[in-house]
């Protein structure tokens, strides 16, 4: 601080509290309309620098050495609670803010005192130029990077890594504020210059960290879906060479029912060829694959694995409430449905036991879609943390239930009694999409 009037204390307050806002606004998104939000970030910027300013006015010595350093939990609290996005993000974008301000004031004051003789004219002048580079880059270049990989952030972001963070970018920008009297020299300068260098070094690569942890775990979940659809067209091959099997009985059932409808015709019974005709239009209709629900996407998935199942001597129930337009994307529906079903198939078929069985219900309950399904399953079968403790293959299928309900902060449940294994989901609906009618197949 290179001093002044009350008046260079309310603009260089204003700056500094304008650039914290306007930098955690840019990567944020409110809790309330952008336009509330914007008003109140006005209103509560005007109460800071009129205090701050006023504190500056009766204590002078007292502000310079520790007024910069309160800025940081000030501004930081109000940021926090306008945010709509979790905590720790909200800490990383509140952190890069102060740290971006003391980079501002770092250069001003020591580039003033270096060159200019302790012109505070010349500090405010270097901080304003400085705020708008910042500011345009923000918006021109790290803003649309920020928000393209916000999902990967918010997945990755854990409590001990944003406190690492957080503490790197505090102890470079402390040294800004620190109270106490620095004696200017150019080996102060330098040691402050690269420690507030290796900051931002740090703070770059942990961004970029952050994004390819989130594209791996992406990857990831990718690699499974793609065996998740190989072991569905492996499911569907089977029952295609059923169907070319099943095809075959027929055509050879067919040249049995042409000659026994030509001697109909012959002698003129027209009486016995309707009652042979009906017998067979309702043998034709009993033998039709029946629905299992509306959603095309589901019925296909259930069908497939349905008689998989079947054809392994597993008897199958399913309750099944999915029409067309779920607020539930298609895909991650599939995924929960067919891990749910290829874990419960191994279950069965791993416990040897006489009675095989798979109960499976899809139903709405308020705003929630609610999955459960249980199945036999082995005598050892057992739970670890919680999640089901089995194969490589089988904990992948699970994992990947458990990210997908976290997409619509959902919940799981999984459980074992009297060798039946259970597995609840919930996932959560929106509640302004009104629900439609729904159609109801038992199976």
């Amino acid at each position: 601080m290179l001093g002044g009037s009350f008046w260079i204390a309310l603009l260089r307050n204003g700056m500094g509290g304008a650039m914290m806002m306007a930098v955690f606004l840019m990567l944020d998104r409110p809790r309330i309309s952008m336009k509330k939000a914007i008003i109140s970030y006005f209103v509560f910027w005007l109460a800071a620098i009129l205090g701050f300013s006023i504190w500056y006015h009766f204590s002078r010595d007292v502000y310079i050495r520790f007024a910069g350093l309160l800025s940081l939990p000030v501004i930081g609290v109000f940021c926090c609670i306008m945010s709509g996005d979790s905590l720790y993000l909200s800490l990383y974008k509140i952190s890069l803010s102060f740290y971006l301000l003391s980079l501002c004031v770092f250069l001003g004051i020591d580039i003033s005192r270096w060159w200019f003789g302790e012109s505070m004219w010349v500090d405010i002048l270097i901080r304003v130029v400085l705020i708008v580079a910042i500011l345009f880059f923000l918006q021109r270049r790290f803003r649309k990077c920020f928000f393209e990989n916000l999902e990967f952030l918010r997945a990755e972001m854990d409590l001990f890594s944003i406190i690492t963070l957080v503490v790197c970018f505090i102890i470079a920008a402390f040294i800004a504020y620190w109270p106490a009297d620095r004696a200017f020299s150019v080996l102060n300068v330098i040691r402050i210059f690269v420690i507030m260098f290796m900051a931002g070094v740090i703070q770059y690569l942990i961004f970029h960290l952050y994004i390819h942890l989130g594209r791996e775990h992406c990857y990831e979940a990718e690699k499974q879906l793609l065996e998740m659809n190989e072991q569905l067209l492996r499911r569907q091959l089977e029952l295609g060479k059923q169907a070319e099997e099943e095809a075959a009985r027929i055509r050879h059932d067919v040249r049995h029912h042409c000659l026994l409808i030509r001697e109909y015709v012959k002698a003129k019974d027209e009486a016995g060829l309707l009652e042979y005709l009906k017998q067979y239009g309702e043998d034709v209709e009993s033998n039709r694959p029946e629905a299992v629900c509306s959603n095309k996407a589901v019925n296909g998935i259930l069908s497939v694995y349905g008689g998989y199942a079947r054809n392994r001597g597993i008897r199958v129930e399913m309750k099944v409430e999915a029409q067309q337009n779920l607020p539930i994307r298609d895909i991650d529906l599939v995924a929960i449905l067919a891990n749910i079903f290829e874990n419960a198939i191994h279950g069965c078929m791993d416990s040897r036991e006489d009675d095989l069985y798979i109960h499976l219900s899809v139903v709405y309950k308020g705003h929630k879609l609610v999955i459960q399904c249980q199945n036999t399953c082995a005598e050892d079968a057992c739970l670890y943390k919680g999640l089901p403790k089995g194969k490589k293959k089988d904990s992948l299928g699970v994992n990947s239930i458990v990210k997908t309900a976290e997409r619509y902060k959902g919940e799981t449940d999984f459980s074992i009694k009297n060798k039946s294994f259970y597995i609840r989901v919930l996932l959560n609906i929106p509640k302004d999409i009104k629900e439609k009618a729904q159609t109801l197949f038992m199976l």
